[in-house]
């Protein structure tokens, strides 16, 4: 009977695990390091801190190299009108080159207990450009052996939509918050990825997601009331800024 208990014991503790709120560190760990958003260094202290995502913004240059940026600029020049060559010669605070995202994901690649949160912008240039975007980057991450510990998210819905065409199989999250789960689950989609705004301003959206088994991903959640929130309603992941305190709290 002692045994039975234990094993039923170790059993519930197993699943609690699994179905804890997990964090997803937005740009990477950065704002408690004192490193810049979405550098090299912000990636290696979210690993560091063992979190279960990384975030990191993708947007295609002039001459179609993938980079590290989370604005249409990269101090003071246009991303999407210029080359890559041009825009890595002003460094980021901490010194680094503006990393690529080949770049970014080796480095991501070389560990296996932090996922790659890769987002996908979309171009100021228009849809085809944002599809070309999300085209290279699935064929940049299958290359690197990396799909299967990468997230695709993207405010372009069309670049969401050409993934689920590349690959059925792919984890992808549309950012938007014009697409209930409803209609998202319609068009194929088996996660979601909403500003916490969404989620407070429609409450029913955390039952509709769950009863079609969705993932629920929300951002960017920054103080201990709203992540206790979302926690208590057993979102999947939390995007966050930060990552300390979130772990401070799903310790407690």
């Amino acid at each position: 009977m002692k045994k039975i208990t234990l094993a039923l014991f170790l059993t519930f503790t197993m699943l609690t695990a699994f179905a804890q709120t997990k964090i997803v560190a937005h740009r990477g760990a950065w704002k408690n390091t004192n490193v810049p958003q979405n550098s090299i260094a912000a990636l290696k202290h979210a690993i560091d801190q063992k979190v279960w995502g990384s975030e990191f913004d993708v947007s295609l240059t002039k001459d179609d190299v993938l980079i590290v940026n989370h604005d249409n600029e990269y101090q003071g020049i246009d991303v999407a009108t210029n080359t890559y060559k041009t825009l890595r010669k002003k460094r980021l605070a901490n010194g680094e080159k503006l990393p690529t995202a080949k770049k970014y994901m080796r480095t991501g690649l070389k560990q296996k207990h932090t996922t790659m949160v890769f987002e996908i912008k979309p171009s100021t240039l228009g849809k085809e450009r944002s599809i070309k975007a999300a085209d290279m980057a699935y064929k940049l991450v299958k290359k690197m052996n990396g799909l299967d510990q990468t997230v695709f998210i993207s405010f372009s819905y069309d670049a969401c939509l050409h993934l689920k065409q590349l690959d059925k199989d792919v984890r992808i999250q549309y950012l938007g918050g014009d697409k209930s789960p409803i209609q998202l689950y319609n068009d194929g989609f088996a996660e979601m990825d909403l500003n916490y705004y969404v989620f407070k301003n429609n409450p029913a959206y955390f039952k509709d997601a769950k009863d079609r088994a969705m993932k629920i991903n929300v951002w960017t959640v920054n103080n201990e009331a709203d992540m206790q929130y979302f926690i208590d309603n057993n979102v999947d992941y939390i995007t966050t800024d930060e990552p300390e305190l979130l772990n401070n709290i799903l310790n407690k």
